[in-house]
Order: C-alpha cells, then structure tokens, then sequence
C-alpha cells in the first residue's frame, strides 16, 4: 500500500464538501460527490479528511463516492477534536478517545488500514502529547495505520514524539502571508518529515492581493494557482491539500504545479511574507 512517501505532491483536502463552517451537510452533494470523483479523474492519490469535518459528512461522502478505493489512494485523517451539536470545536484527546477516534475513522470510511493519521493539538492543550502518541504508536504497529503526523505543532514537540515513533507529517498554518514556520519547513526537510500547510490560500491583504494578482497576471494565471506555486518552489518537502467545493476551482488548484515561477516572481512574492 502506498505511502505519504510515495504520493503527488497536490492531494485534495475534503473539509469543505461539507457544510458552512465545517458542520453539517454540503448544499449540493451532488456537486460535492463530483468533485471527489473529478479529484480521482486528475490524479488525486491522497485526500485529507476526517471524522470531526461535518461531523461525520465528509467521511461518509468519500466512503459513499469513491468506496471501492482507488489501489493507489492513500486516505489520511485526523483525530483529537471533536463536534457538538452546535458545531463548537472541542478537544478529543484522552488516550481512549484517541484510540476510538481512529477505529471510527476506519469504520467511517470502510478501510481495513488508514494511510496516515494526524494527531491535532486543540489551541490552549499544555504539557506532553506522548500518551497519545503512544496510542497511535501502538495502532500503527498493529497494521491500522501506515503513517503518523501531527498538526498545530512545533519542533519540540516534533523532537520529542520522534523518540516514540516516526514523525511522517506535520500539518501546520503556513502560507505566503503567514510564514512564521519558515526555519521549521527547512528543519523538517532536512529531517525528511513532509510539511503540510494548511490554509494555504488564506489572509492577504489588499495590497498582498495585489502583489499577488500582478504576478498571476504575468503568467495568466490565477492568485490562487500564485499561491500554490509559490509553496510547492518553498520547499521540497511541502505536500499540498487545497480544498474546494467546486470542480472548477478543484481544477485550477490541479492546474498550479504546472506554473512555474521565477526568480523576479519570487522576490516580489517573497515582500508578502510575514
């Protein structure tokens, strides 16, 4: 089975089939199922999901959409937040939890085995996430999951959760106006982890959209594929997981690793970051 190792460097993120903030059902899940299938049509092999998005929508959509999988689509998830029943974001995270969390996404999503799971730290959590990451330590030596990853993290933790079982993933904000991780994604790098940016799009300014929108005018482009450019030149280690609702924006975020961008583009990009 195939690993985050082995995948295209643009998967698709599933979050936003479903309903308005996270929660809920899509307004149109017809149009929802056909960007999961146009995602597998382009050469999608990775999706990034998980049980707490919707709840429980976007996981069902997928298993209902594309179930028999693909041999060469690897399903990675999340686990350590959960949903109430007005749509609040609340921490998962006991060890138990994390344990159930995982079997309901295999169930969820009808796998004997997840390609990858990510253990997300809820803003606010202290102290050491090593009892969770023995968990799923323990669930990836079992055969349930191929790879493990963390989210919302930095590199003291990463260092210290490597000692317990390999890091594959960190998925962290980072983007061409928020560039705070810059020293970790070249740390990463070095140590082989991939770095998986989320809101990859997201918090320009007026005037950043401007710079942005000359350099996609200059290449007849879009910002967006601007952006995704930008971010799979930053480094080599950068999976992308652009998500939409819409096959036409599905296509367009597709289309961005054919834009390649200069050294004038990238200096003129490179005056956004923060």
């Amino acid at each position: 089975m195939k690993r985050l190792s082995d995948v295209k460097r643009i998967g698709y993120g599933a979050m936003r089939l479903s309903g308005p903030h996270i929660f809920g059902p899509p307004a149109d899940p017809a149009e929802a199922a056909r960007v999961l299938e146009r995602a597998i049509e382009l050469g999608v092999d990775h999706i990034d999901t998980s049980d707490y998005y919707g709840p429980y929508v976007t996981n069902d959509l997928i298993r209902e959409t594309l179930h028999p999988y693909p041999s060469e689509l690897v399903l990675v998830t999340k686990v350590g937040a959960r949903r109430d029943d007005t749509g609040a974001w609340l921490p998962a995270f006991s060890p138990d939890e994390i344990r159930q969390a995982v079997h309901d996404n295999l169930g969820r999503l009808a796998v004997e085995r997840l390609g990858a799971v990510n253990l997300r730290k809820m803003d606010g959590h202290e102290g050491s996430m090593a009892e969770q990451w023995t968990v799923l330590a323990d669930l990836r030596s079992q055969g349930l999951i191929g790879d493990l990853g963390l989210s919302n993290v930095d590199a003291s933790e990463v260092e210290e959760l490597q000692q317990i079982a390999p890091v594959a993933c960190v998925q962290n904000e980072y983007n061409l106006a928020q560039r705070r991780d810059d020293a970790f994604i070249d740390s990463l790098n070095e140590q082989g982890i991939f770095y998986v940016p989320f809101f990859p799009l997201g918090g320009f300014s007026p005037l950043q959209e401007s710079t942005v929108d000359q350099v996609a005018a200059k290449h007849g482009a879009t910002p967006m594929q601007v952006a995704l450019a930008w971010l799979l030149q930053r480094s080599p280690n950068i999976l992308l997981i652009p998500g939409t609702s819409s096959v036409a924006h599905l296509e367009e975020n597709m289309a961005a690793d054919r834009l390649s961008l200069d050294d004038e583009d990238l200096h003129v990009l490179d005056t956004i970051g923060s």
